[in-house]
């Protein structure tokens, strides 16, 4: 992995990782604790274990993008991060509505979360992983 390529995945995590805490501790706050018999009660929630996830989770959309994108560039990252956030998007976000009872605003907040997330990383990954 080279300077950039690292230097990339330190970027996006940190960007998610703020996001991430926006999304789901700030404007999701509620939410959450309306359907708290959904979840793990924060003191048994396993953080070191989301960050690692989150990591590995951002050195593969890094990867991806400095591995297989032929034209680096801000809008093929950007145009990689709409595709990324779609697919994860949908999946994360409508495919657990599908299968879990919770409310339409969290799925689709999950859904636009994740595609706006994975705008910034891609509009990072283009501005810093280069030819």
């Amino acid at each position: 992995m080279n300077k950039h390529t690292l230097l990339a995945v330190i970027a996006v995590f940190l960007a998610w990782s703020v996001m991430d805490f926006v999304i789901h501790g700030v404007l999701l706050q509620s939410t959450y604790e309306a359907t708290a018999n959904l979840w793990r009660p924060m003191e048994e929630m396993k953080m070191g274990l989301m960050y690692l996830v989150t990591l590995l989770f951002t050195s593969c959309f890094v990867l991806i993008y400095a591995l297989l994108i032929s034209d680096k560039s801000m809008a093929s990252g950007i145009k990689f991060g709409i595709l990324f956030g779609l697919s994860i998007g949908i999946s994360m976000g409508f495919g657990s509505y599908s299968y879990m009872p919770i409310p339409y605003t969290l799925a689709f907040t999950w859904f636009a979360g994740s595609l706006v997330e994975s705008i910034v990383a891609g509009a990072i990954v283009g501005a810093i992983v280069k030819s």
